[in-house]
């Protein structure tokens, strides 16, 4: 059984999220957990490493009917082998779909907030950026389907999340139905980053919106992989589910010598995610959806300034900082006075610079630390503003 109180020592290990500030500071920012892998994709990986040669990696069938029998048990899927289409990425993914598929001027639709890597994907190949914001609500994260329309009208594409980063918004059916039939109204291509599928508290079920509909099926490019849900990203392996046959020649056609094969160890590493570590997977979620509501209590109760809505899925949380009025934005504001680094709301979008994203993916200790360094960082401002007015 894995300790997920375990605090490892990630400096000095390459780590991106780890590298990113000085040695003072202490990172939640980026998607990636401080968590060890599970014991048995370590294992596969030293197993593989048992054979010396590491040439360049091809899935193996086993891996293929893996998945295939994965999507069947957890979403009532049925897809075929040969659909699935191995990548180095989600976000080569979706690059990879629009090169396919749009021409330059063509609209792209997202709804926003969302992470950078889909808020500036239109820009990469001249597409025109459209935005059907979600809107903050009592009950959570609500979506304005007349206006998701409106720009779904102007669009070629949609490029959904679900579950949404940053939001943590997990689609109801019947909002997954909408957006399919709005799609299908409008002949609009489907792109959907599901890559935190696994990640759902509260006993919520994922639901693809490919399954929504054959239309939606034939019209849909399903992004997965085991990165965000076992915590191995570092291994750069990911896959698309495409079971319309052109628009699969077109989309593998797309890597023109830019994505290329995947990560043989990575390959190993999914295949013992998916077949081996599912024990591993439920105590993690089950950590980490007891971290959210510890954050959620904590933020009420040391923060009333902060407005969290609790995330239905994923490992982070989406703090509106507003009520604040932190200079020059949260983000900054933290990482000054508390050495606790988080994603600024402006990477997500414009309207968002008021917001921070805090990644509670962590042991237990790291996540008060976080709360601790806020705090403080609230507290010795707010002394500073006092003594700067009494002279």
């Amino acid at each position: 059984m894995t300790n997920f109180d375990a605090v490892y020592d990630r400096r000095g290990t390459g780590s991106s999220k780890w590298s990113k500030y000085p040695a003072d500071v202490l990172p939640m920012w980026v998607a990636d957990m401080d968590f060890p892998a599970a014991p048995e994709i370590i294992d596969a990986i030293r197993e593989r490493l048992d054979h010396p040669l590491l040439g360049y990696g091809v899935a193996r069938d086993e891996l293929r009917d893996r998945i295939v029998a994965d999507m069947q048990a957890k979403y009532g899927w049925a897809v075929s082998p040969e659909h699935i289409v191995f990548l180095p990425g989600v976000e080569p993914g979706f690059n990879m779909a629009l090169k396919a598929m749009l021409r330059q001027g063509d609209g792209l639709l997202v709804q926003t907030p969302v992470y950078r890597p889909i808020l500036n994907a239109a820009g990469h190949w001249n597409l025109v950026h459209r935005e059907a914001p979600l809107t903050p609500t009592h009950e959570g994260w609500a979506m304005d389907i007349d206006a998701f329309e409106t720009e779904l009208a102007r669009s070629k594409a949609f490029l959904l999340c679900n579950p949404q980063n940053p939001t943590g918004k997990v689609f109801t059916h019947d909002e997954l139905r909408a957006m399919a039939e709005l799609c299908r109204k409008h002949d609009t291509l489907i792109i959907s980053d599901e890559i935190h599928c696994d990640l759902l508290f509260d006993g919520l079920r994922h639901v693809p919106i490919a399954t929504m509909s054959a239309d939606a099926s034939d019209r849909t490019i399903t992004l997965m992989a085991a990165s965000k849900s076992y915590n191995i990203a570092g291994l750069k392996t990911a896959f698309a589910i495409i079971a319309n046959r052109t628009i699969r020649e077109k989309f593998a056609a797309s890597r023109l010598g830019m994505v290329d094969s995947v990560n043989i160890l990575g390959l190993e590493a999914t295949l013992a995610a998916f077949s081996r570590a599912g024990k591993w997977q439920k105590e993690m979620l089950a950590y980490i959806e007891a971290n959210r509501d510890f954050l959620s209590a904590e933020i009420a109760n040391r923060f009333p300034g902060i407005r969290m809505i609790k995330p239905e899925a994923t490992f982070l949380a989406w703090l509106d900082c507003t009520a604040l009025d932190l200079k020059p934005d949260p983000q900054a504001f933290f990482l000054e006075h508390g050495k606790v680094g988080f994603s600024a709301g402006s990477e997500f979008g414009e309207a968002y610079g008021q917001y921070i994203r805090l990644n509670f993916g962590c042991p237990r200790r790291l996540l008060v630390e976080g709360l601790d360094r806020m705090q403080h960082a609230l507290v010795s401002s707010a002394v500073e503003s006092r003594n700067s007015r009494s002279y």
